[in-house]
C-alpha cells in the first residue's frame, strides 16, 4: 500500500457560482500528512528503504519535511529535518508529532539545504522537497485520480514554489492524454520565482524569499518546471501575502477545510480574479494543503 491516499475530488458549489464555471477542487489537504507532498516523497522514501537506507535527511519549509516524518515513522526510519527560521510553529510541532529530529538553520531552504547535506552519510538517503524525478512520479498520481473519476479539465490551477508539483501534475496530464490542458501556475510576490522567470524567459534566482508563504520559499525554480512552461500552454498568477491568507479563510468559511498561504496562492486566483478562467469549462484547483498555518496566523496574515 502507498503512504497517500487517494483524496476526494468534488464540485465546489461555492467556487463554481462565483465563476461561472466548473471548478473542481482535489483535496490533496486531506492527505495523512497534511499535502500532496506525501506522493511523492512517500514514492521516494519506501525505494530508499528497500535500497537498504538507514535514515532519511532532508530540508523543509514545512510540508515536504513532514511528508519525510510521517514516511519515516510508517516505515520505521529515523528521520532529520533541516528547517529555515521562517518556518512557522505549526509546522515545527507537526514535525515533532511525526517524532523528526529537527534543527533550525539560516534565512531561507536554500541556506537549510546545504546544511542538510552536509550530514548526509553513505547510509542516509536525502529526500530533495521538489527536485527529482521520482516526486513527479509520484506526484503524478494525483492526475491519475482525476482521469480514473472520468474529469478531463480544460485547466488546472495549481501553486508553485519549487515546482514539484507542477512538474507531477504535467507528467500525470500528459500520461492520462491531456497534455494539452493549460497550467495556470499561482504565486505570491516575494516567492514568485517561477512568474520572474517567464517574465524573463529564463531561470532567476530571488535574492531573498520576502512572503508569509513560507513553502513556496525557494529561491529558484526547478529546471523541469520552467522547461514545461517553455513546451506547453503556461499562465502566471502573483498575488499579495494578504489575499492568499484571506482566500485561506474563504475557503474554510466555503469548505471546512484548513489550508496555508503557498495554497492560498491557488485558491485567491479563483476568490479574486474570477476572469482569468473565463476560457474554461472546467477547472481543475489543487488543494494542496499545508502544515504551515493555524487560525490566528491566518488571520493576522490576512490584515496585511
Amino acid at each position: 500500500m502507498p503512504l497517500h491516499i487517494s483524496t476526494p475530488l468534488l464540485e465546489s458549489r461555492p467556487l463554481s457560482q462565483l465563476t461561472g464555471r466548473e471548478i473542481w477542487l482535489k483535496m490533496d489537504a486531506l492527505q495523512p500528512a497534511g499535502s500532496f507532498k506525501i506522493r511523492g516523497i512517500g514514492l521516494v522514501c519506501e525505494r530508499e528503504a528497500a535500497r537498504g537506507a538507514r535514515r532519511f535527511v532532508a530540508s523543509s519549509g514545512g510540508n515536504a519535511g513532514v511528508a519525510v516524518a510521517y514516511a519515516g515513522r510508517r516505515l520505521g526510519l529515523p528521520v532529520l529535518v533541516v528547517v529555515p527560521e521562517s518556518t512557522s510553529p505549526a509546522a515545527r510541532a507537526a514535525l515533532a508529532r511525526e517524532g523528526a529530529e529537527v534543527i533550525v538553520h539560516g534565512a531561507s531552504w536554500s541556506e537549510a539545504n546545504a546544511l542538510a547535506l552536509s550530514f548526509v552519510t553513505p547510509e542516509d538517503a536525502f529526500v530533495h522537497p521538489f527536485d527529482d524525478p521520482r516526486l513527479w512520479e509520484g506526484h503524478a498520481s494525483l492526475i491519475d485520480e482525476v482521469a480514473a473519476a472520468g474529469l478531463r479539465p480544460d485547466a488546472v490551477v495549481l501553486s508553485v514554489g519549487g515546482g514539484g508539483l507542477m512538474c507531477g501534475i504535467v507528467e500525470g496530464l500528459n500520461r492520462n492524454g491531456m497534455a494539452d490542458a493549460p497550467i495556470i501556475a499561482c504565486e505570491t510576490r516575494g516567492a514568485d520565482s517561477f512568474a520572474q522567470a517567464l517574465a524573463q524567459g529564463r531561470r532567476v534566482e530571488l535574492p531573498v524569499i520576502a512572503s508569509i508563504a513560507a513553502t513556496l520559499g525557494a529561491k529558484q525554480v526547478a529546471a523541469q518546471a520552467f522547461d514545461w512552461s517553455q513546451k506547453r500552454p503556461t499562465q502566471s498568477y502573483v498575488m499579495s501575502d494578504g489575499e492568499a491568507a484571506r482566500a485561506c479563510l474563504r475557503f474554510l468559511d466555503d469548505h471546512r477545510v484548513m489550508t496555508e498561504p503557498a495554497c492560498g496562492a491557488s485558491l485567491a486566483l479563483v476568490y479574486d480574479a474570477p476572469e482569468r478562467l473565463a476560457a474554461f469549462d472546467k477547472v481543475l484547483v489543487v488543494v494542496c494543503g499545508g502544515v504551515a498555518a493555524d487560525i490566528a496566523q491566518l488571520q493576522e496574515w490576512a490584515r496585511l
